[in-house]
């Protein structure tokens, strides 16, 4: 793939310039991709990093304290004053409340993955992912994380913990072996005196367990809600039957999750989104359709059948080094979404060489035809990881930078992403403020976020600290 060493200076010449879908590279694809290589070689440095920060103590969530109310004055959250690791970063977000993930419950620590669900009073539940299981809390009307109890991982702690929402269930899958997806009923939080927080069984206290998987092992969940069913991604071995693609999790009936097939013709799926389709390609209107981010490539599935499933295109791009998230800018009318790539700002590669995050847009008027058309570059120095759009903003979870929220609304008119704006941002790991270009090309800091709550809370899970509830202030 092509290799920008003047990054800087090409993108003043215009996004288009390096915005631009291009056909697989097979040979390449087959030797670093299909392989496995190059996710085996991101994990190998995930968890040196990890290794690192436990050594230094910065995993020991003990150390930070719980933080209440912090507004957002002249660019900085200052929690404590003096402290410079309870300074934070940030733009038109304030912080409301900070709970450790030893105060959340947690013995392992270590954050990944987090889901909302608002009960029909209108109460907010947060589901977190740690090491060792996930952790349930509410957050208040006025914005205080308060901690309901958790409920233990399956079968081994594993950092990698990821976490969706079917109805009032949380999906919860995890790449250790035999965890298989557990299915837990946030209406069992709705009583619990949070004086007394509730440590569930991890087995007994489940709705559903799906077995369904290989080893028991998936990189991911997706849920298409409207649809009544959830999507195992990543699920490995490669050389399984279902290849690592999307295995499909029937929920009709939670409390005995079925599988009625599976989507391996791309191979290895990392991550997916899945819905009922409504947009401008009128051949697939009303088709069950999922966006595969799968490694390499932006991969479009028509998945009406499940036993019978085909993909309608598989396209790459100018710098694809880990093709890893993704969203559909609006899911109302399906024209365009964003993406991510986890790895070129490591890799060195395309748009993103220079370290600065690159949110890559893309035209899919045509399902069978997907055009890259433009991208946004962060001024934050750090990795991207996560990120969902709503109601026109993207909110982005980007490691060591923390949460970044995007006005992405402008992409209709304006497809070369010229008009995307940060409206605002929250830096939760301020340890790299004073690195070379202000952050770190590293897997710290922020894994996820969570902003669909109507009151405007968001909550954030970062890997080393905790959970932390900001609002936007404009």
């Amino acid at each position: 793939m092509l290799f920008f060493p003047y990054i800087g200076a090409l993108a003043a010449l215009g996004t288009t310039a390096l915005a631009q879908e291009v056909p697989v590279d097979e040979a390449r694809a087959a030797n670093i991709f299909d392989s496995g290589a190059r996710h085996m070689d991101i994990i190998a440095k995930k968890e040196a990093t990890w290794a690192r920060q436990r050594a230094a103590g910065a995993m020991d969530s003990t150390q930070y304290k719980a933080l209440d109310y912090v507004p957002c004055v002249d660019g900085l959250a200052t929690a404590v004053a003096g402290d410079a690791n309870n300074t934070f970063r940030c733009s038109n977000i304030d912080l409301y409340s900070f709970l450790s993930h030893a105060e959340l419950g947690s013995n392992g620590g270590e954050g990944s993955s987090s889901w909302g669900w608002t009960s029909p009073d209108g109460r907010e539940f947060i589901a977190i992912g740690q090491s060792d299981g996930a952790s349930f809390a509410e957050i208040s009307k006025e914005g205080k994380l308060i901690y309901l109890g958790r409920l233990p991982q399956y079968s081994t702690p594993i950092v990698w913990r990821e976490i969706r929402a079917y109805k009032n269930y949380m999906v919860i899958g995890s790449e250790a072996r035999d965890h298989y997806i557990q299915i837990f009923d946030m209406k069992k939080l709705l009583d619990i005196d949070p004086a007394s927080p509730v440590t569930f069984d991890g087995k007994a206290d489940l709705t559903g367990l799906f077995t369904g998987l290989p080893i028991g092992r998936a990189h991911n969940v997706v849920v298409n809600e409207a649809n009544n069913y959830a999507v195992a991604v990543g699920a490995q071995p490669r050389d399984s039957p279902c290849a690592a693609g999307l295995i499909f999790i029937d929920l009709t009936d939670v409390a005995n999750p079925t599988s009625p097939g599976c989507a391996g013709q791309d191979g290895y799926v990392h991550d997916a989104q899945c819905v009922v389709y409504n947009g401008p390609d009128s051949e697939y209107v009303g088709r069950d359709i999922c966006y595969g981010y799968n490694e390499d490539t932006l991969t479009i599935y028509d998945v009406t059948d499940k036993t019978n499933t085909n993909v309608i295109s598989r396209t790459s791009y100018v710098g694809a080094s880990y093709t890893h998230q993704g969203w559909l800018l609006d899911i109302e009318w399906q024209e365009f979404l964003l993406m991510d790539d986890e790895y070129d700002e490591y890799d060195k590669q395309g748009p993103g060489a220079d370290g600065f995050p690159v949110t890559f847009i893309w035209n899919v008027t045509s399902l069978a035809s997907p055009l890259q058309t433009g991208y946004y570059k962060s001024s934050a120095h750090s990795v991207d990881h996560n990120q969902y759009v709503i109601n026109g903003f993207s909110y982005q979870s980007n490691y060591g930078a923390g949460l970044r929220v995007l006005d992405v609304s402008s992409i209709p008119t304006d497809p070369t992403g010229a008009g995307v704006r940060e409206v605002g941002y929250f830096d939760v790991y301020p340890e790299d403020d004073g690195a070379p270009n202000g952050g770190v090309i590293d897997f710290v800091g922020s894994w996820s976020s969570y902003a669909y709550f109507k009151s405007g809370f968001i909550f954030v899970n970062t890997i080393e600290r905790g959970g932390f509830v900001v609002k936007r202030t404009a």
